[in-house]
């Protein structure tokens, strides 16, 4: 019987029957179903707690379930009317009343159920209880802004978990919560408390799902695209949004394609993130990237080492960096864009709330393994990731930052979770999230400095910015040795070429205009901090061969000298 469970349920099953522990957190995808069989097309899929009270804990004699919204609610009827003879008896013991109206609260509700297990427990009953939402009942919270009626629930878990007439009875208590993050520590550390994380459905277990859910036949009039390419594109979401799908093409007669599965996915799982990541569209390929020859033959490998499933060959996370404006967020995008793998920003998932950061973030990272194989995109990384040696927020930001760095270095993650950290300034990251294991492979990205990559330059930024010019020509300005441009600088003077020519009524640049804009156009000119985001780009490159010529022969000792001298400048 065993076999017929997801690999949870058997982790759950094995616990338990060691007889060491009562009291279990589940967390994860527990608002999905759960499907039960052997992976065959009769397998059935219920919703959790129905599962977990009429399969997982079928036998037992009492299960009854409880949540602030609910309060005490129960299996089936018999175990209810037992519990209402059990109550009537108190009161006429206790003068109370709650055989009538039942306790909502936690210390209520929970004192009302101890006595009647104790008595059922002693009849060698089996019970088994289950806590839905247990993130409002026994919330993440500093020992010291605990409420009363937290601390009362908490100390009825912790009591149950390790009584004796508790762990020596068939007694089990379940709790379900989203993010175990949101749960009070004590709980979640108690070592006589055992978590168990429901993970979302992988490629197989969705397929199978789709094969027992419609027949082939039905399946082909409302999709264009067959079930294995289904569950192969619906990575990260769970049978209720696949079941989601399907009626709504079933229902409003919308085919599935390509891209309405891909649109319909990144709402979900945008939903799903309550928010907190971004999914980053990508219509180009590195093909689009001006310049960075080098880098770009570097990252078309890890294209093709994808492509062929060699996970294994690639590095956990890459860090790109470079002066302001040299393409790091675009030649990330283009890479997701020509390996045809989802490209994500985190949004800001940092709370005011005591542990809803924390919460947030093991949402997040939950989301992105079931995604799998993703890319992720942090800009800013320097300020947005902190250090672990953050202070004056609780240690909230040195909890975030253990998080991230636990999640890099996962090595299950190899190939399948791509971390992309860029910044200007990557001496201001700490080494926890630079070093091998991590962001193994760093990549710098310059200004282009030869006359082929500033005319490349150039073309692309005329096909992305949609000039129109009376006929084909370069700047003199542009061809020019000496001349520096980054691609925001070449964006905004071909912005202002188009503006210009609008002004004077004209349809198309002509020569003499761009070139007059480029000689009037001065680009906000920061010259030590670029020069320092430069040099720290030199030295941060993991490979010569990335690096331009003119950086190659370059003293490090001069260059580490320079660095110092020019933050102290800048302070």
């Amino acid at each position: 019987m065993l076999t017929q469970y997801p690999r949870w349920a058997q982790f759950l099953a094995k616990k338990y029957l060691s007889r060491t522990l009562n009291q279990f957190i589940l967390h994860g995808n527990v608002h999905d179903l759960v499907s039960v069989g052997d992976g065959s097309s009769t397998n059935n899929f219920l919703r959790l707690k129905t599962f977990l009270a009429e399969d997982f804990f079928g036998a037992r004699d009492i299960v009854i379930f409880y949540d602030r919204s609910s309060g005490i609610y129960f299996r089936d009827q018999e175990t209810q009317k037992d519990f209402n003879r059990a109550l009537s008896g108190r009161d006429t013991i206790a003068g109370t009343d709650y055989s009538k109206k039942l306790p909502k609260d936690p210390v209520g509700a929970f004192s009302v159920l101890e006595q009647y297990f104790r008595v059922r427990l002693e009849q060698k009953k089996s019970i088994a209880l289950i806590i839905d939402y247990a993130e409002t009942i026994i919330p993440a919270n500093e020992a010291g802004s605990t409420g009363t009626e937290d601390r009362n629930a908490l100390v009825y878990l912790l009591k149950w978990a390790h009584d004796p007439l508790f762990l020596a009875s068939d007694f089990t208590t379940t709790l379900l919560t989203e993010n175990m993050a949101d749960l009070n520590r004590s709980l979640v550390q108690n070592p006589y408390t055992s978590s168990v994380r429901i993970t979302l459905p992988n490629e197989d277990e969705r397929l199978n799902y789709l094969v027992n859910q419609i027949h082939p036949d039905e399946f082909e009039k409302i999709s264009k695209v067959p079930k294995p390419v289904v569950a192969q594109m619906t990575a990260g979401l769970g049978y209720l949004k696949l079941k989601s799908i399907l009626s709504n093409a079933v229902e409003n007669g919308e085919t599935i394609t390509f891209q309405s599965l891909t649109t319909i996915k990144k709402e979900l799982i945008e939903s799903e993130a309550y928010g907190l990541i971004e999914f980053i569209p990508s219509q180009s390929s590195l093909d689009a990237v001006a310049g960075h020859g080098n880098v770009k033959k570097h990252l078309r490998s890890a294209v093709e080492a994808l492509k062929h499933g060699r996970r294994d060959v690639l590095p956990m996370g890459y860090l790109v960096c470079g002066p302001v404006g040299t393409g790091k967020t675009f030649l990330v995008t283009s890479f997701a864009g020509e390996v045809g793998i989802p490209m994500v920003k985190l949004k800001n998932f940092r709370s005011q709330w005591q542990g809803v950061t924390e919460g947030n973030l093991e949402k997040i990272l939950t989301l992105l393994k079931a995604m799998a194989p993703v890319a992720v995109m942090i800009d800013e990384a320097d300020a947005y990731l902190g250090d672990r040696s953050a202070s004056g927020d609780s240690g909230v930001s040195s909890r975030v930052f253990s998080q991230i760095a636990t999640a890099m270095s996962d090595t299950s993650n190899r190939g399948r979770i791509l971390w992309f950290l860029m910044t200007a300034r990557p001496d201001l990251m700490p080494i926890d999230l630079k070093r091998q294991g991590r962001a193994e492979e760093h990549i710098s990205l310059f200004p282009p400095d030869t006359l082929e990559e500033r005319v490349e330059l150039f073309d692309v930024m005329k096909k992305k910015t949609n000039l129109k010019l009376s006929e084909e020509y370069v700047p003199k300005a542009v061809k020019k040795d000496k001349t520096t441009y980054s691609g925001a600088d070449m964006e905004a003077a071909l912005t202002r070429a188009k503006f210009r020519a609008a002004s004077q009524g004209l349809e198309e640049v002509t020569p003499e205009l761009l070139d007059d804009v480029f000689e009037d156009f001065i680009p906000p000119t920061y010259p030590e901090e670029v020069e320092l985001q430069t040099l720290v780009a030199v030295t941060e490159c993991t490979s010569k061969a990335l690096l331009p010529e003119q950086y190659r022969k370059m003293d490090r000792e001069k260059i580490l000298n320079r660095i110092e001298e020019l933050k102290m400048t800048i302070r």
